[in-house]
């Protein structure tokens, strides 16, 4: 299916005539809803007005809505802000963290890229990865492709955020150095908790 310039001003007629998107994709036909959607919004029509057709009642709500998230975001810029206490990590595990430099507050809600624990992944295997990832070719995101190893290192809110890179192994999307880390029998990780 095509947006034809005719589909489209349909479109733009049936929303400012205030429809739901699944009523626009049952009168146009051969689209989704959700394909609706995404033009509605790639045309820029997303906000109706009162007179279109949109409920007056959820209006008064919106304000105490729209408060509630922000003081959440707040807390939790307070609480990513806080340093990281050093007590956390245990005196007999090896220190990973020590030997990459420190990182920078990554706003609330955006997750931090994926750390091999400690506490999870054997001593030898965590030499090998340190050793692969001075090798690496420390690709983009568009630079990978199915034979390259796309495990992330490096913090994404920084520039100094990559991907491995180096060949993956076959129906794997890793290298061998990183395959050791991610995928563990389930056994060994019970043990070594022990």
């Amino acid at each position: 299916m095509s947006w034809t310039e005719e589909r489209v001003e349909l479109l733009k007629k049936l929303w400012a005539e205030g429809k739901s998107a699944s009523q626009i994709a049952k009168e146009l036909g051969g689209v989704t809803r959700n394909a609706v959607i995404g033009k509605v919004h790639r045309l820029g029509l997303s906000n109706r007005s009162p007179a279109a057709g949109a409920a007056a009642a959820p209006a008064p709500e919106t304000p105490p809505r729209k408060a509630k998230p922000a003081a959440r975001k707040t807390a939790k810029a307070a609480e990513a802000e806080k340093p990281a206490k050093p007590a956390e990590t245990p005196a007999s595990a090896p220190a990973p963290a020590a030997a990459q430099p420190a990182r920078k507050v990554v706003p609330a809600g955006q997750p931090l890229p994926p750390q091999p624990s400690a506490n999870d992944v054997s001593p030898e295997a965590l030499a090998s990865v340190r050793e692969v990832e001075k090798r690496a070719r420390k690709l983009s995101l568009m630079e990978l492709t199915e034979r390259t190893c796309k495990w992330p290192i490096g913090d994404p809110a920084t520039e100094e955020f990559w991907f491995c890179g180096l060949p993956s192994q076959p129906g794997k999307p890793y290298c061998e150095a990183h395959v050791s880390v991610a995928y563990q029998p389930m056994s060994s990780r019970r043990d070594r908790r022990r």
